[in-house]
C-alpha cells in the first residue's frame, strides 16, 4: 500500500503526560514544535471538561492560540471542539480570532462527543447530543457564513473562508454522509466500538462504509477531506515500546473498567493492543501494521497519536522523529525541503 501523493502528516495529542495541567500544556507545547520541525503539516488537540484522566483541555482556542505564537507553519487542528456544551456564536467569533492572528492555519473540527458525564453541568441529557448537536451545527455554520443572528447582528470579523476548512467527526454511516452533504472534512476516529455481531471487525470494516457514504454524499467540485487519526507509537526498539504499552494500557483499561465500559479483568497486553486498534513497534513493525490498514489508502491526512499507550514525553518526541524519518517515508510522504529538523527539548 502507497499513500496518496500530498497525503498530509498531522500530529494529535490529548494533552495526557503525566503532571499537573501546567505541565501537560508545557510537554505538549514542544511535542507540537518538535512535529513541526519534523515536518509534519498538522496538529490535533481534543478538548474534554472536567475528567483530567479523559483529556487535559477544556479551551482549545486559547491553546492554539499560544501555538501559534511558538510556530510558524504547522495548521492547528481542533479535533474537536465538543459543539453541544458551546455557544455556536462565540465557537465562530474564537475560531476567527484564531485563524486571522495565527496567518490563517485553523483546522476547525467539531463533534458531538465528549464524556457522557459531562454533559449534565451544562444542562444537557447526553441522550440528545445529536439533536443539539445538530442545531448548534446549522448555527454555526450560518455566524461562520455571515448570516444574520436574532436581533440582526452579524458575526465579527467575517470569516466565511472558514467553512472551507470545517471538519465533522462521527463514528456512524449517517454522520459520515452528514458531512459529505455539508461539504466538510471527515474525522475518523483512531478506533471504535465494534457492533456485536461483529465482534473482531478490523476498524477498517467500519470506517469503509463511513468513508464510500461521505464521498458519495459530497457536492459536485467539492474535494473529499479525509483524516483518518491512528494510534501509532514507534520506538527504537520492540522491547521499550511494549514496555510502555503494557503500562499505559492497562491504566487505560483500569478507567474504562471503573466507568462500566470495560470488564473488571485486565486482558493481555496484546489483546489490548488490538482492542484499541493501537500500531506500534520499530519503524518496520509499524509500517507492516499500518499497511493493514485499508483506510490509508482513502484518506487525505494521517493524524498519529500515541494514546493510549501514553509514553513519556521523550519517548513521545522520539516517536514524532521516527515518524517522520522512517514510517511516513515508507508510504510516500516527504516533508517539505526548505524544513530543517530541529530539536525540542
Amino acid at each position: 500500500m502507497t499513500m496518496a501523493r500530498g497525503l498530509r502528516l498531522g500530529f494529535f495529542t490529548r494533552l495526557l503526560d503525566e503532571g499537573g495541567a501546567a505541565e501537560r500544556y508545557r510537554l505538549a507545547l514542544a511535542q507540537i514544535r518538535h512535529a513541526e520541525a519534523q515536518g509534519f503539516e498538522s496538529a490535533w488537540i481534543a478538548q474534554h471538561h472536567f475528567h483530567e484522566a479523559e483529556g487535559g483541555l477544556p479551551s482549545p482556542f486559547v491553546f492554539l492560540a499560544q501555538v501559534a505564537a511558538l510556530t510558524s507553519r504547522i495548521r492547528l487542528g481542533t479535533g474537536i471542539v465538543t459543539l453541544p456544551m458551546e455557544m455556536p456564536i462565540r465557537v465562530a467569533e474564537d475560531a476567527t480570532v484564531l485563524d486571522l492572528i495565527s496567518g490563517g492555519r485553523l483546522e476547525l473540527g467539531v463533534g458531538s462527543g465528549g464524556n457522557p458525564e459531562a454533559f449534565a453541568a451544562f444542562g444537557l441529557k447526553d441522550a440528545d447530543r445529536r439533536t443539539i448537536f445538530a442545531d448548534k451545527l446549522a448555527e454555526l455554520t450560518g455566524a461562520l457564513a455571515g448570516e444574520a443572528l436574532k436581533g440582526g447582528d452579524r458575526v465579527y470579523p467575517a470569516h466565511p473562508a472558514l467553512l472551507d476548512r470545517l471538519w465533522y467527526a462521527t463514528f456512524s454511516v449517517d454522520g459520515a454522509r452528514a458531512a459529505g452533504r455539508l461539504g466538510a472534512g471527515l474525522l475518523l476516529s483512531r478506533t471504535q466500538p465494534r457492533p456485536k455481531e461483529a465482534p473482531d471487525a478490523a476498524l477498517s470494516d467500519i470506517q469503509d462504509p463511513m468513508v464510500d457514504a461521505y464521498l458519495a454524499a459530497l457536492p459536485a467540485g467539492v474535494a473529499p477531506r479525509i483524516l483518518a487519526s491512528r494510534s501509532v507509537f514507534v520506538a527504537d526498539r520492540h522491547e521499550d515500546a511494549l514496555r510502555f504499552a503494557a503500562t499505559g494500557l492497562r491504566r487505560h483499561h483500569a478507567r474504562l473498567a471503573s466507568l462500566g465500559r470495560a470488564p473488571a479483568e485486565c486482558p493481555p497486553v496484546e489483546e489490548m493492543i488490538r482492542r484499541q486498534d493501537v500500531h506500534l513497534g520499530t519503524v518496520e513493525e509499524v509500517i507492516a501494521s499500518l499497511r493493514t490498514d485499508r483506510i490509508l489508502d482513502r484518506a487525505t491526512e494521517l493524524a498519529v497519536q500515541v494514546h493510549s499507550v501514553d509514553p513519556p514525553h521523550p519517548h513521545i518526541l522520539r516517536s514524532i522523529e521516527l515518524m517522520a524519518e522512517g514510517v511516513a517515508p515508507a508510504f510516500g510522504w516527504r516533508r517539505e525541503p526548505a524544513e530543517a529538523a530541529r530539536r525540542v527539548a
